[in-house]
């Protein structure tokens, strides 16, 4: 990924099986980035090289971080619709990737991605009940989308199963951080009382 502030872009790669994706039927998917975020977005089908540029009726400088985000997202396995949450200003992507925790070898990468999916893909889908976010795992990474309290948890909770806690030991980790943020939730929700003077 690189960035050059001063004309207005940023460049990334994806793989190339995504490129269709992103671009969606139709090129609707990238319609719908560009409009959003008032980017140009050029995608080479032959590299996976995906160029998003400023236009004149960019108003956010951020919407270039932003469309590159979605698109990073989208090329990291989560579908258009869930990637199109990070038009949220308060949700960020985060992509861990799990060769900087393990042997590169494709038998440790199959082991640790099957904690992760677990069973029928309970410990993902628990991961993203528990902590309201959204998780894909390809290839070699792990991808987030949340807020970022929510993605402290999950990177928590996974950091754990990549390096062996039993499964339960998660669970139970992953059921008090929920009742924590779910009290934060609240406090910042909770009526301030004023005292006359």
């Amino acid at each position: 990924m690189s960035i050059d502030s001063k004309y207005g872009f940023m460049a990334c790669k994806i793989p190339l099986k995504r490129i269709g994706v992103v671009i969606g039927k139709d090129g609707q998917v990238k319609d719908i980035i560009e409009k959003n975020t008032q980017t140009r977005i050029e995608i080479d089908s032959k590299n996976g090289s995906v160029t998003i540029y400023s236009t004149k009726n960019t108003a956010d400088p951020l919407s270039v971080w932003k469309a590159r985000d979605i698109v990073l997202a989208i090329g990291r396995g989560f579908s258009p619709e869930r990637a199109f949450r990070l038009f949220d200003e308060d949700e960020m992507l985060e992509i861990i990737d799990l060769n900087s925790f393990i042997e590169r070898s494709r038998k440790s990468l199959k082991r640790i991605k099957g904690r992760l999916i677990g069973e029928r893909g309970k410990s993902r889908r628990l991961i993203e009940e528990m902590t309201s976010t959204y998780v894909s795992v390809f290839g070699h990474t792990v991808g987030l989308i949340g807020t970022i309290n929510q993605l402290q948890v999950a990177r928590e909770a996974i950091k754990m199963l990549i390096t062996g806690a039993p499964h339960s030991t998660v669970y139970k980790f992953l059921n008090r951080k929920r009742i924590e943020l779910k009290k934060a939730e609240l406090e910042i929700w909770k009526p301030i009382k004023f005292t006359e003077s």
